[in-house]
């Protein structure tokens, strides 16, 4: 069969022949889709068991279960709640039907941007079926919320889990059920669907047997042709890093050079991305000797490589390196992210040991205390950890896209299924987007540095507590006197904003704290000539929260 889907010959008119043919071309790339997940498997690159989430999820479900199955009364009014919602439904579809104006039984949020469509309302049959699923979805969620006897985290993984759930089975993400898709599959005799398996095929050839979404055009998209094209030269490495120099455009230059901790959970370009949203390129240009940490992507023979190991061959090498480039034994510093986490145990290390080194400190989007990290906290407990340290255990690293998964999972409409929809059901290419291109760019992570982070960051949150040792010293954050720019951003379903917030008590010097608009990317990489977000200030941080920060803003 030929790789060119059929066009029809009128536009504007259904061709049944054209359409037979691309259905059974998009089939077709549905078989060599399916070829690229088995591949791996059939050559033991990959292994064919099932994820240890699954464990975790029928471990947090049954509590649920528990609670409503064993009372008969209770598993009455389960029952009772869902069918009472069904025949309500039915009755007013069947009203409408007869040409009543019938007020509808649920509506989404004005927020969902799934059920944008028109026909969503004006069409009977998507209409019932956007309730039926509205429906369903309030009901599950209510039997978490309303069962007794279950702890909050077990109750903050239940929601999470069904949250995923219906996200996944919303009727937006099929075909016979989304509008949009239905007509733009009539429309286009079904080429949608023949571009899309196609994309689907290499998707999952991409990611090696497991699909790898795509949410940029990689094609328009180049590391080093238009983006991270800031001129710079790497000037050391070791096992763990490379160290950029960034020379300044103006012929006066700021003595107190600049040291940059990107996170290693991705690239280091974050801040380099065009020109034009260039922190770097903005830092040259307004005179500053700018130093960057590249991370290594690691391999097994990295993974006994830690926590400790990451801060004595990155910020503290790094220091070191740029007092023998510059003669500069101090410098400003800035961290985003896990980079500011690290960051800062750098500056209490430096404290307990009374040397020096830094002048200020600039956190983008990073936390030092974990009490309120949001919905990541659902990925951690002891059960949660154990398995992952097992699974890391063969391979010697965490795989950069399980960590990708993760985070696109805490916001899966926006980051899985509106791709999903728009990339295979509707067969559209994403656009160039230099965020989404640096987001999936990920990285693996050694086995040890990121166990020694779950534990006592999430789980035992030791940092700002006072009790994390790092190379057999105690780390006190009170300790850390260098002024800190502390900044978080409203959306941030990573770093939450109410997290940094509290974070900023624990230094012991001078903290600015900043809320900028949008996410963790976004309301970082977000150069004020846009005029696109806000931001606000206010400096009264003590023992207060987000909500009534932001009034006194």
């Amino acid at each position: 069969m030929s790789d060119v889907s059929v066009e029809t010959r009128d536009p504007n008119k259904f061709d049944p022949e054209a359409f037979a043919m691309n259905i059974a071309k998009a089939m077709e790339n549905s078989g060599r889709a399916l070829a690229a997940y088995l591949k791996p498997l059939e050559k033991g690159e990959l292994q064919d068991k099932p994820p240890s989430e699954i464990a975790e999820v029928i471990k947090t479900f049954s509590a649920v279960a528990e609670y409503w199955l064993t009372d008969n009364m209770r598993a009455s009014d389960m029952q009772t709640r869902i069918a009472k919602d069904y025949l309500d439904l039915w009755g007013s579809s069947v009203r409408r039907l007869a040409g009543e104006d019938v007020r509808p039984a649920i509506e989404p949020s004005p927020r969902d941007r799934r059920f944008k469509d028109p026909e969503w309302k004006s069409n009977q049959f998507f209409d019932f079926v956007m309730q039926l699923y509205l429906l369903t979805t309030r009901w599950a969620q209510d039997l978490v919320r309303d069962a007794e006897g279950v702890d909050p985290h077990t109750r903050k993984k239940a929601e999470f889990y069904v949250q995923q759930i219906t996200n996944a089975i919303a009727p937006s993400n099929f075909v016979f059920t989304n509008p949009e898709v239905l007509r733009e599959t009539l429309a286009s005799n079904g080429n949608n669907l023949v571009r899309g398996m196609t994309m689907l095929a290499e998707d999952i050839e991409a990611g090696h047997g497991t699909l790898r979404i795509r949410q940029s055009d990689p094609a328009n998209l180049v590391v080093g042709v238009n983006m991270a094209t800031t001129p710079g030269k790497v000037i050391y490495q070791n096992d763990l890093m490379q160290l950029i120099q960034y020379e300044p455009t103006t012929e006066n230059v700021l003595r107190t050079p600049l040291l940059i901790v990107p996170p290693w959970i991705n690239k280091y370009y974050i801040l380099d991305l065009r020109p034009e949203k260039s922190f770097i390129k903005w830092c040259v240009d307004q005179g500053i000797t700018v130093f960057v940490i590249s991370w290594v992507n690691p391999d097994r023979e990295l993974g006994k490589k830690t926590f400790e190991d990451y801060m004595k061959q990155g910020p503290l090498t790094a220091m070191d390196v740029i007092e023998k480039v510059t003669g500069e034994m101090k410098v400003h510093t800035a961290g985003y992210c896990v980079g500011g986490t690290l960051l800062a145990t750098t500056l209490a290390w430096l404290a307990e040991k009374r040397r020096v080194r830094v002048t200020s400190a600039t956190l983008f989007a990073a936390q030092v205390d974990f009490t309120h990290a949001g919905d990541l906290l659902v990925f951690v407990d002891e059960d949660q950890i154990s398995a992952l340290e097992r699974d890391m255990q063969a391979t010697g690293v965490l795989e950069g896209g399980r960590m990708a998964m993760a985070f696109n999972m805490l916001r899966s409409n926006d980051l899985i299924w509106s791709y999903v929809v728009s990339n295979y059901l509707k067969g559209q290419p994403p656009s160039a987007f230099d965020l989404l291109h640096w987001n999936s760019d990920a990285t693996r992570m050694p086995a040890a540095n990121h166990s020694y982070y779950l534990r006592n960051c999430y789980l035992e949150n030791r940092l700002s507590t006072g009790s994390m040792v790092l190379d057999n010293t105690l780390l006190d954050l009170s300790k850390v006197k260098v002024p800190v720019y502390n900044l978080a951003t409203r959306e941030d379903h990573i770093a939450p904003a109410d997290s940094v917030l509290y974070g900023s008590q624990f230094f012991g010097g001078p903290v600015k704290f900043v809320l900028s608009g949008s996410g963790h990317i976004a309301g970082v990489v977000n150069p004020p000539e846009g005029g696109k977000y806000q931001f606000w200030t206010n400096d009264n941080i003590k023992d207060v929260s987000l909500a009534d920060w932001i009034k006194g803003a």
